[in-house]
């Protein structure tokens, strides 16, 4: 049908349906102006829990860790590193190639015990050529010895001059001093056979080996290739601690005054100890003070290199390690109360989660925990009232 023929005249709009249909289109219009503002509300809300759920909670965290009672009793505490007062980095005083070497870590030595020897062949050839010179000259003495006596006997009885005389007392004391040139090089020999054996300085405990067998040893390394020292003993009865102290606390500690001592290695184990000295000198880059802390009394567990914290008591304080029972603890700021509940929220794959906890005695600043933590757990100290069960955190660092 072609458009431009069409006869337009007969359209028509029938009015008659107009007022039922009309009422109709109202009604559907109010129900969608409902509905749309109630989807849209729907769906912001989901966005908003979902927005929520995926955004992660600020916390700072804290650890549940083996403390002592005598934490609270603290004025200061510092770390530092178990050392041997008495330790020697051993080597020999002579230069050559190690063909002995008779100790390993961990072995013990007594003073003078052999531990390491060098090769020795040329000096014990010097050695025998010295004894055999002294042989010598010893044999030429005897001569002239005899020929200095019978002319002495001689020239009393006029039998030789005063010259001839003089000249058998020279010959004497030629030969006597020749020997003792002798007896002197022989020593010499001595010596230095001796120093191709390396020795143990004191009673102690070889703590690293420094060279092998094969090796060139030297006095004092001077070669690239030589080795300075054959072994490292220490006095493993002279271990105390180093803690560094930093300038501003320096003042709270004084000599003689009360200490604890925990092993890193050893949480759950305490020593007394008592500060035996403090060196006068500080470390620049640092801003610390060395402070030397003795054990009073320690088992073979305490190892030299041993990381340590120290824990200064207050001026006085009397407080046995063996009485001050460790006990897990943690901030007290890390326990909120609910209800007759007290619980902490351990944070694990980076969410809260809420746990029930069972609180003992106070520790100063800490907590005992009884039950419900275990040494080691991260929980969150100081929760907000965003932190619930569940909720994603992000630890501050």
């Amino acid at each position: 049908m072609d458009t431009k023929d069409a006869d337009l005249s007969s359209l028509r709009i029938d009015r008659s349906k107009r007022g039922s249909g009309g009422q109709r289109s109202g009604r559907n219009g109010k129900i969608f102006a409902f509905v749309i503002p109630v989807a849209v509300i729907a769906a912001g809300a989901v966005v908003a829990l979902v927005a929520a759920s995926n955004s992660a909670v600020s916390v700072k965290a804290t650890t549940a860790m083996i403390q002592s009672p005598a934490r609270s009793e603290a004025v200061l505490e510092a770390s530092g590193y178990v050392v041997a007062e008495r330790k020697a980095a051993v080597a020999s005083k002579a230069t050559g190639r190690l063909v002995y070497l008779g100790v390993s870590e961990g072995d013990k030595v007594t003073k003078g015990e052999i531990i390491a020897r060098l090769e020795d062949n040329d000096v014990k050839a010097q050695l025998a050529e010295a004894k055999a010179n002294l042989e010598l000259n010893e044999a030429n003495l005897s001569d002239a010895s005899w020929n200095y006596n019978r002319d002495k006997t001689l020239l009393k009885s006029g039998s030789i001059t005063e010259s001839t005389f003089e000249s058998a007392k020279t010959g004497y004391l030629k030969g006597k001093a020749s020997v003792d040139v002798a007896k002197a090089s022989v020593q010499v020999a001595e010596v230095a056979l001796d120093n191709t054996y390396v020795r143990a300085p004191f009673d102690g405990t070889v703590i690293s080996k420094n060279a092998d067998v094969g090796e060139i040893v030297a006095p004092m390394a001077g070669s690239i290739n030589a080795r300075g020292t054959v072994v490292t003993i220490a006095d493993m009865t002279s271990l105390e601690v180093e803690p560094d102290v930093a300038e501003s606390n320096i003042e709270k500690v004084a000599p003689g005054e009360p200490c604890i001592i925990t092993l890193d290695a050893y949480p759950g184990v305490q020593y007394e100890g008592y500060v035996s000295k403090i060196i006068p000198t500080a470390n620049r880059s640092k801003g610390t003070v060395t402070v030397k802390v003795k054990f009073k009394k320690y088992d073979s567990r305490v190892l030299p290199e041993m990381s340590a914290k120290v824990l200064f008591l207050k001026g006085g304080k009397k407080l046995s390690a063996s009485s001050a029972r460790p006990e897990l603890a943690i901030p007290r700021s890390a326990v909120v109360t609910r209800g007759d509940k007290q619980i902490v929220f351990r944070i694990k794959n980076g969410r809260a989660i809420e746990t029930e906890v069972s609180i003992g005695r106070q520790l100063g600043k800490y907590v005992e925990v009884k039950s419900g933590l275990s040494d080691g757990e991260r929980v969150v100290d100081s929760p907000s009232g965003q932190v619930k069960n569940g909720v994603k955190v992000k630890v501050e660092k």
